[in-house]
């Protein structure tokens, strides 16, 4: 019974830990504790060098913040002089609405790209603490090339190719940008022009240790097949049958969602998920508002933590540009339908025609290409994308079906209309 018996004292120890260190906070602590909670979610590692002043925030109140994200989502912070880093593992592993992106174009990455990042990671574990980056290179050329799986899953490299150098590159730039590399010398962006171009960097060893979120090491995950690789990860994905733990694991998975998904639908939920929080949902939210600032919006449909300041998102609606004014204004045609149908499900061409449609009224204040072959397809795509990744849609192959939330963006007929003529959105 031991292995049962000890979590629960760890969590009451932790509970305690957590009463005592809020029973001496004051405004102004609380003030600070939220930013740093805040910096920690929208970017799990922090470095002293870099992001010197909620890092500082995060070093003052370690012990309450550390504790914090151990009783309630389970997620382990460890912090040095040099780095802060969440180790933040998700709710739902096998959610693929929300991909990686390079922070400076925001562009996801593609699938070479990833396979480019890894065994970059895979090299410079085993580098010296200078490495370039025509060693880099050949180094993940002979690993792909020695693994017949990369071949049989169609990944090809060779740095013959512009656009598979351009894959080389935005892999640097992110491990730039997670302070795992840093330039010394030459620029990497001339290396999707000339191949023979090289890069000098300096390898931050302590970062790179701490980048790994999973539970267990993939070296020790046997089994071969994706989706149950994904879940071996993390160990706390396995289910428990004593009823304590089981609430805990049930409360871990609630808190989870709440802090890193848009909207929690109450249909994705189990029946025991559905019942917990019911009966919890008075001291879970109001758990997160405290420790977050964000704010409750509770439907029929479910709950979203909503960020007033827009500052803890990475992507939003309404946004700037081409891409965000018509992400706002097919998001108000799904709304539309929604009201019509509740069970509404669009085709993906027929969003297509939609935005054709908008291209040839707005395309004299969009950008000048956008009524270039294919840019109704491609720019449809970039929406879709952004519309599931915020949870106001869903797309099953080639159906998109409106959910919910994105009932607020739905058209109104107003009292009284602006003097512009525009319609007023709920």
């Amino acid at each position: 019974m031991m292995p049962d018996v000890f979590p629960g004292g760890e969590r009451r120890r932790r509970r305690d830990r957590l009463f005592a260190l809020e029973a001496e906070a004051d405004a102004g602590v609380w003030q600070e504790r939220r930013k740093a909670v805040r910096a920690l979610l929208s970017r799990p590692l922090l470095l002293a060098s870099r992001d010197e002043g909620v890092f500082f925030l995060v070093r003052k109140h370690r012990d309450w913040i550390r504790t914090w994200f151990a009783q309630h989502p389970d997620w382990q912070l460890v912090i040095d002089g040099e780095a802060a880093r969440l180790v933040k593992r998700p709710a739902r592993v096998h959610d693929g609405t929300r991909p990686c992106r390079e922070r400076k174009s925001g562009q996801p990455l593609r699938r070479r790209t990833y396979v480019v990042l890894c065994l970059a990671l895979a090299h410079l574990v085993r580098a010296d603490r200078q490495e370039t980056l025509a060693r880099l290179s050949e180094s993940i050329l002979s690993m792909a090339a020695a693994d017949e799986r990369f071949h049989q899953a169609g990944i090809k490299l060779s740095l013959d190719q512009q656009e598979t150098r351009r894959d080389f590159v935005q892999a640097l730039r992110l491990l730039q940008d997670w302070g795992v590399l840093e330039r010394v010398q030459g620029e990497e962006d001339r290396y999707v022009q000339d191949a023979a171009t090289d890069v000098l960097y300096n390898v931050n060893r302590p970062v790179l240790a701490r980048l790994l979120a999973a539970s267990r090491p993939p070296s020790l995950v046997v089994t071969t097949n994706f989706a149950n690789r994904l879940s071996a990860l993390d160990e706390s994905a396995a289910f428990a049958s004593d009823s304590s733990v089981r609430n805990k694991q049930l409360r871990v998975r609630l808190f989870r969602q709440l802090l890193d998904d848009p909207v929690l639908y109450y249909d994705e939920l189990s029946e025991e998920e559905r019942t917990y929080l019911d009966r919890q949902r008075g001291s879970i939210l109001p758990e997160i508002e405290k420790a977050t600032g964000l704010a409750r919006e509770v439907r029929s449909e479910g709950i979203a933590m909503t960020d007033v300041s827009g500052d803890l998102t990475d992507i939003g609606l309404p946004e700037e540009g081409t891409e965000g004014h018509l992400a706002l204004l097919l998001a108000t045609f799904l709304a539309g339908r929604l009201r019509e149908s509740a069970a509404v499900t669009l085709s993906f061409d027929a969003l297509v025609a939609r935005t054709a449609a908008l291209i040839r009224e707005h395309h004299h204040r969009w950008r000048k290409d956008v009524r270039e072959s294919g840019q109704d397809r491609a720019l449809t795509h970039l929406v879709v994308e952004r519309l599931c990744a915020l949870g106001l849609a869903r797309r099953d192959g080639d159906l998109v079906r409106p959910l919910p939330a994105i009932g607020r963006y739905a058209l109104r007929e107003p009292a009284t209309r602006p003097r512009n003529g525009e319609p007023l959105f709920e």
